[in-house]
């Protein structure tokens, strides 16, 4: 289009293109359906993350050669004005689902005053699920589908641990990423012996976010019977076992919420409660020879001494020297496996962001600097330019342009997320033949700040909320000190 400075995003076709339907609110999450780091998937595959903080974005976007009759400064006030009003939406947001969360929380220090039916437990649970699926949808995660969760949970591990998860445990589980990627590290190359190194490329997801709650006790024995054709009290003592393995503060009732980082693919499994470390081929198999070799030696020794048998205190002593041994070995083995669960344990706590509602916290800002950046990048063309939404998809190609450009990042811009949102906020207005009328910067301004006034002139004077108040709470809690 004529008259756009090509340091700007700006669409490139005038007419043709098809109509492109708009975002739905609360749209379905991205689904991952393939392996995702596949050479089809790399290949095929763009974030629609945006790599690049707000401030950088907007210091580009708001430079003064941009905007004709000097109204950089205005368009930068308004982004500024949208950039609070969009986080102020999403402590909204937040609000309500830190108290959708109340009744699962394991982590809460807060007196207990309300309690729910299972009916409210179960209607809560279900919208939790949801409002944390439409988070992470505005932050531009994907999710991986439970019948395709093999495709990110592998046998081998980057720091050499055979790791395994049952899954069945669970009654909710949800996981997600964002950015799967690559990343080269140096390692001992063991076909040099371990003297020289090279470098691996480790797949790895920059974000991973688990949800999950475990099936209640009753509900798991049933199944326990079912699929291993045993009676009742095997299938408690078999699910209790697994029980008793996992940390003592994981129940049944509550939903745990964790946020992790560049978590190598081949560990995934670490990051769930349920994790059971097993021995790797090679160290069974080096285990296998030491205590074989040892033991046989320990038993050709104490034949040999038994042959000589003259008195009890020669055969006392090749009893304990037999023993010795074995208890040697059982003691190696033992301590491999503690190293083992040491090194599972320092991994996971430098790849661990936030737990519950610290997830929640840091989702929501995400989510609305997410927000943020897209609805900058489509204002500046749209204030600037008369578009038809016909030609959407090339204001999307455009964007996309600019950034890899300006920034050099490669991404899929969501043009229909960004612009359902600047339309609900009557930023943007859509005619009845297709054209888009967008506000300039000045009164675009005006109305945030209009929108800020009726918000809490608006708020309702009763909520409605679930759960029943306990009475005798304060007696309650003064016999408990």
């Amino acid at each position: 289009m004529a008259g756009v400075s090509r340091d700007v995003p700006a669409s490139s076709s005038t007419a043709g293109a098809a109509d492109t339907p708009e975002a739905a609110p609360g749209a379905v999450v991205a689904v991952a359906a393939e392996d995702p780091h596949s050479e089809a998937a790399v290949g095929s595959r763009r974030e629609k993350f945006l790599p690049v903080t707000r401030h950088a974005l907007m210091d580009r976007l708001t430079a003064a050669n941009l905007w004709p009759n000097g109204d950089a400064v205005q368009a930068r006030r308004f982004l500024r004005y949208l950039d609070y009003w969009r986080r102020h939406s999403y402590a909204v947001k937040l609000l309500d689902l830190e108290q959708t969360y109340e009744p699962f929380s394991p982590d809460s220090d807060l007196l207990k005053t309300r309690t729910f039916s299972a009916e409210e437990r179960a209607i809560m649970q279900k919208r939790l699920v949801q409002q944390m699926a439409e988070l992470l949808q505005q932050g531009n995660f994907t999710r991986v589908d439970p019948s395709n969760v093999h495709f990110i949970l592998t046998k081998d591990s980057a720091y050499g641990l055979d790791l395994e998860v049952d899954l069945e445990a669970f009654e909710e589980i949800q996981i997600y990423y964002r950015g799967a990627t690559t990343i080269t590290e140096r390692r001992r190359d063991v076909r040099k012996a371990y003297m020289r190194w090279r470098e691996v490329k480790i797949p790895v997801f920059q974000r991973m976010f688990l949800l999950f709650k475990l099936k209640p006790f009753d509900v798991r024995v049933r199944e326990v019977m079912a699929e291993r054709k045993i009676e009742q009290k095997e299938a408690e003592k078999f699910v209790r076992h697994l029980r008793g393995l996992l940390p003592v503060t994981v129940t049944s009732d509550c939903v745990y919420i964790k946020l992790f980082k560049n978590m190598p693919r081949s560990d995934v499994e670490m990051i769930f409660p349920n994790t059971k470390v097993r021995f790797r081929l090679f160290d069974k198999v080096k285990f296998g020879v030491s205590a074989g070799s040892g033991v046989g030696m320990g038993v050709v020794g104490t034949v040999g001494k038994l042959a000589m048998l003259s008195n009890p205190y020669t055969l006392a002593a090749a009893v304990a020297g037999f023993g010795g041994i074995a208890l040697r070995q059982a003691t190696n083995f033992l301590n491999q496996r503690t190293r083992y669960m040491v090194v599972l344990a320092q991994n996971l706590y430098f790849h661990a962001m936030a737990d519950n509602r610290g997830v929640m916290t840091l989702l929501a800002d995400r989510a609305a600097e997410e927000d943020i950046k897209e609805e900058m990048l489509l204002y500046s063309v749209l204030a600037k330019e008369r578009v038809n939404i016909a030609n959407l998809r090339h204001v999307d190609e455009a964007i996309e342009q600019y950034l890899a450009t300006t920034f050099g990042i490669d991404v899929d811009f969501d043009v229909d997320d960004a612009l359902a949102r600047l339309k609900q906020e009557g930023i943007v207005t859509e005619l009845p033949d297709g054209t888009l009328e967008t506000l300039p910067p000045h009164e675009a301004a005006l109305h945030i700040d209009k929108l800020w006034d009726a918000c809490l002139d608006n708020l309702p004077d009763t909520v409605v909320e679930e759960g029943k108040e306990i009475e005798g709470v304060a007696d309650a809690a003064g016999a408990r000190h």
